[in-house]
C-alpha cells in the first residue's frame, strides 16, 4: 500500500495547485456566468440574481465577440505555423553549427522568452512609432513614405503578430534543441554512408524523430495564441477599430472596464470550451498517427 501511495504523495502538491488555481476558478466562472453579477452586485450580494443562459444568448448575438473570435483564429492560424517553422529551422541551424558564435546565439534567442512582455512591447511600440520609429526611419532612407504600423487595421494585425512570433520563437528553439540532442547519431551516420544529403537526412530522419516535440510545441503554442492578450493589449489596446481585439482582450474589457462579470465569465467559459475542443482534436489526431 505504501508503495502504491508514494507516487501520489509526490504529485499531490502539483495537483493541489492545479485544483486551487485551475479547476476551482473554472467552476466559479461557470457559476458566475449564469448570474447578473457586476461591480454593484459584487459589493452587495443581495443584488446577484440567477439569469440562466441569458449571458450566453447575448454573447452569441454580440458582433464584437465574434470579431474577437475571428481575430483570435486569424492570429492562431498564422502564428502557430510561423513559430513552428522559424523555431525548428533555427534549432536545426544551431544544432548543426559547432561554431562558438552559433553556440552563443542559443542563449541570445532565449532572451525574449524571459524578458518582461510589457517592456518588450513598449520597445516594439517605439520601433513602430510613425514619427520617430526605427522602421519608418529606415524606409525614409530609401524615399518611402511613413507606414502606419499600429494605426492601419490591416498592418496592425501584422505588427502585433510579429512581436508575438518573435517572443514565442525563443523558448521553442530551446525545446527543439533539446529534442535534437536525443536523435541517435547512428541513424544520421548510416544515412551519410548511404549517400543521403543533408536535406534528405533532415526530412526523412530528423523531423520524423522530432514528431513528439513538434506535437508538444504545436499544442502549447496553439493554446497560447488562443489566449493571445499581452502584445495587443500593450501595443494597441485592441485597436484600431477592433482589428487586434482578441478574445482575451474582449473578455478583459467586458469584465474589468465595463464591470460585467457575469457576461465576461460566460465568454471565458466559451473560450475555455473552444481551447479544450481544439486540444482534444489535436490529441486525437496524434493518437491516430501513432496507431
Amino acid at each position: 500500500m505504501r508503495t502504491r501511495l508514494t507516487p501520489y504523495l509526490f504529485v499531490s502538491p502539483a495537483m493541489l495547485l492545479l485544483i486551487a488555481f485551475g479547476i476551482v476558478p473554472i467552476l466559479i466562472a461557470a457559476v458566475i456566468s449564469t448570474t447578473n453579477m457586476n461591480i454593484s452586485a459584487f459589493m452587495n450580494w443581495g443584488n446577484v440574481k440567477f439569469i440562466g443562459i441569458d449571458n450566453y444568448t447575448t454573447l452569441f448575438a454580440d458582433p464584437d465577440f465574434w470579431n474577437s473570435i475571428g481575430n483570435t483564429a486569424l492570429f492562431a492560424v498564422v502564428g502557430v505555423p510561423a513559430i513552428l517553422v522559424l523555431s525548428l529551422s533555427a534549432a536545426l541551424l544551431l544544432n548543426h553549427s559547432q561554431n562558438r558564435f552559433f553556440q552563443a546565439l542559443r542563449s541570445f534567442y532565449f532572451i525574449p522568452a524571459i524578458t518582461a512582455i510589457v517592456a518588450v512591447s513598449l520597445v516594439w511600440g517605439y520601433l513602430y512609432n510613425t514619427q520617430f520609429g526605427v522602421f519608418n526611419y529606415v524606409l525614409s532612407l530609401v524615399g518611402a513614405d511613413p507606414v502606419q504600423w499600429l494605426s492601419d487595421p490591416t498592418l496592425a494585425k501584422f505588427s502585433v503578430g510579429l512581436v508575438a512570433v518573435w517572443r514565442g520563437t525563443g523558448l521553442n528553439i530551446i525545446i527543439f534543441l533539446a529534442a535534437l540532442q536525443a536523435v541517435p547519431k547512428e541513424y544520421l551516420e548510416a544515412a551519410s554512408l548511404d549517400g543521403a544529403s543533408g536535406w534528405k537526412k533532415i526530412l526523412t530522419i530528423t523531423i520524423p524523430l522530432l514528431r513528439f516535440a513538434i506535437f508538444f510545441v504545436g499544442v502549447t503554442t496553439t493554446i497560447a495564441w488562443l489566449q493571445f492578450f499581452d502584445e495587443p493589449f500593450v501595443l494597441t489596446d485592441g485597436g484600431p477599430l477592433g482589428a487586434t481585439t482578441s478574445a482575451s482582450i474582449f473578455l478583459y474589457k467586458e469584465g474589468f472596464r465595463l464591470n460585467q462579470f457575469g457576461y465576461a465569465s460566460a465568454g471565458s467559459i466559451v473560450l475555455f470550451v473552444i481551447i479544450a475542443v481544439i486540444t482534444l482534436v489535436q490529441l486525437r489526431v496524434k493518437g491516430n498517427d501513432d496507431d
